[in-house]
């Protein structure tokens, strides 16, 4: 699944924003039975192959959840243009809230076999890579690149497929 920030706003460029999605992610693998078997959270938006009973409902849940905390955070830090920017583009459409983080949709895909989870890992693993941030996908912090290449990760990955 992809899920993009409005306008491709530059959101995760702190290590207390990216925390906000490990955390929500880190609550649905204990309490909804989400299985991360890969992921890159990048400035402005963020790939995860991942499997759940009730998958479009986990995933609602993370984005809304995942949402609130950091339009909080953003507010707490002041990030004044960045909220502009989300309630401008968001009032055009709504009037119930005053601010959209998340693009509508996740554009999930469904992964059928071995060989295929293989291409979807190494394609969001490398996309550190392809954007210039990084020359090797494991030295990307915020990505299950280092768990696959046996390093400690920031978030559980599940392995056995």
């Amino acid at each position: 699944m992809t899920c993009t920030v409005v306008e491709w706003l530059s959101i995760f460029t702190r290590p207390e924003t990216v925390q906000v999605v490990f955390d929500s992610w880190s609550y649905l693998q204990k309490h909804a039975e989400l299985r991360i078997y890969g992921f890159v959270v990048l400035e402005n938006h963020l790939h995860a192959v991942a499997q759940a009973p009730n998958l479009p409902d986990v995933w609602k849940r993370f984005k809304s959840y995942s949402a609130r905390k950091l339009i909080d955070l953003l507010e707490e830090k002041g990030a004044r243009r960045l909220l502009d920017r989300m309630g401008f583009t968001f009032k055009a459409r709504r009037s119930d809230r005053s601010y959209q983080l998340w693009q509508e949709g996740s554009h999930p895909e469904c992964i059928e076999g071995d060989v295929m989870l293989r291409q979807k890992l190494e394609y969001i693993h490398n996309n550190p890579v392809k954007r210039g941030f990084v020359d090797d996908p494991e030295h990307w912090r915020w990505s299950s690149a280092r768990c696959y290449a046996g390093r400690a990760g920031l978030i559980d990955v599940f392995r056995d497929w």
